[in-house]
């Protein structure tokens, strides 16, 4: 397998559908194909703390996407 084509792989392994930044805090919504998983990605620049969290169900992705701390929350309880 030659560089570009890994590299071609890597890219669709996850898709990003949407992103937002605000006072150092980066939210990307992401979307992996292959099985068909969406995930929110959060990482705060001035702390350096960072989580991922799997959205259970399609529905509820833009509602984590834009409280990502309250559904973190939530799903640890």
């Amino acid at each position: 397998m030659s560089a570009t084509q890994s590299t071609r792989t890597a890219a669709v392994a996850v898709r990003e559908l949407d992103r937002r930044e605000s006072d150092g805090i980066d939210v990307r919504l992401l979307w992996r194909p292959h099985d068909d998983r969406v995930m929110v990605a959060v990482a705060d620049a001035k702390t350096g703390d960072a989580f991922t969290i799997t959205v259970a169900s399609h529905d509820r992705a833009l509602a984590a996407f834009h409280h990502p701390y309250a559904y973190a929350a939530a799903a640890a309880a």
